[in-house]
């Protein structure tokens, strides 16, 4: 199986409880013998969706087609998973009971929020790394000092203030770092996405907040389409791929619902065409025009051609680093937490 080949199948399998072409397409695959299982599973855990695949693959009864020592060891990892996931909710609701007890709100994002909220058949479907939690921006320095007092330590002294989240914090009997964020996204877009923006819209469910469904599809893109430059790599994240597929069972994805903010709708819009072209979905839509088409021809001939993705990757990465740098000199003329943040960095080589 080529990349791209297994990039869809693995697609595919993360759809097949819900939907019947995509399940008969995989079965045909599996009854066949044409699955390369090394593949799926380096591509898989590099895409860390090495559980949501084994979990899926469980409920639609179709371990029976693996290879038994495969089948033990998806089923090792995922029991380790869950463990690991068992471990961060409970570190959640310990942080969650804190801060209110300080009157304070927090909002749980990302992996740790869906965990909470239910989102999963199984808790051991998603791997998360951190716990990030969103407040106010009168909130979140009291809410920073609240959680160091419960024996948390910075990982970083001096973490300057232009990143979206303080220095993570750490706890010697805890599993998972914690991430206090004052926003979501990168400069460049934070004025359309923000505390303000989704604050009158949040749902609680067991004493905890969240964002509503909508601006948690919108942050599922935006934390990889935005947050980590997959618009300019024009690459996809599985796991980000399927929180955005189960969000869509439960929030309206159409377009006309996403495409209020003309700023935000052009990423949003191409990562939900890459999105339906990996997954082969018939739930996610996406509007065609011609900025979406070129982003997916270009999509489709990066996953087909290994060395030309290579290539594509070095030159991005590059070009992706001279503009954060040039970014950031241009706003210390006008912003002094960036004077200060590049004072200390050029201070640092000497």
């Amino acid at each position: 199986m080529t990349y791209k080949e297994t990039l869809f199948f693995v697609g595919k399998c993360l759809t097949i409880n819900h939907e019947a072409h995509n399940k008969r397409i995989v079965e045909d695959h599996l009854k066949n013998n044409t699955v390369d299982w090394n593949n799926v599973v380096k591509l898989s855990t590099e895409h860390y969706v090495f559980p949501a695949l084994y979990c899926n693959l469980r409920k639609a009864d179709f371990l029976k087609y693996l290879p038994e020592d495969l089948v033990g060891y998806m089923k090792h990892i995922t029991d380790l998973n869950r463990e690991r996931n068992t471990q961060i909710i409970q570190q959640a609701k310990e942080i969650n009971e804190l801060l209110l007890s300080h009157n304070i709100t927090p909002i749980f994002l990302k992996g740790t929020g869906n965990l909470l909220e239910g989102l999963y058949n199984d808790i051991a479907e998603r791997m998360v790394g951190d716990i990030d939690i969103l407040f106010s921006t009168k909130e979140v320095f009291e809410a920073y000092e609240i959680i160091i007092k419960a024996s948390y330590k910075k990982t970083h002294n001096d973490y300057s203030e232009i990143h979206r989240h303080l220095s993570p914090l750490v706890h010697k009997n805890k599993i998972s770092r914690i991430e206090v964020h004052k926003e979501m996204t990168i400069p460049k877009f934070a004025k359309d996405f923000n505390y303000k923006t989704i604050s009158s819209n949040l749902f609680k469910k067991d004493n905890f907040h969240f964002l509503n469904y909508i601006d948690q599809v919108k942050l599922t893109i935006i934390a990889k389409q935005i947050n980590d430059h997959g618009q300019y790599y024009n690459d996809i994240s599985l796991r980000n791929v399927y929180d955005l597929y189960l969000l869509s069972q439960k929030a309206d994805t159409h377009t006309n619902t996403l495409s209020s903010n003309k700023k935000l709708f052009p990423h949003l819009n191409n990562f939900l065409a890459a999105t339906k072209i990996t997954t082969n979905s018939e739930f996610i839509t996406f509007k065609k025009n011609k900025k979406t088409n070129d982003y997916t021809k270009l999509f489709l001939k990066l996953i087909d051609d290994n060395e030309f993705r290579k290539r594509y990757r070095s030159k991005t990465k590059n070009k992706i680093r001279f503009l954060s740098i040039s970014n950031k000199f241009l706003r210390a003329f006008y912003r002094k937490e960036y004077f200060t943040y590049m004072i200390k960095r050029i201070k640092s080589y000497f």
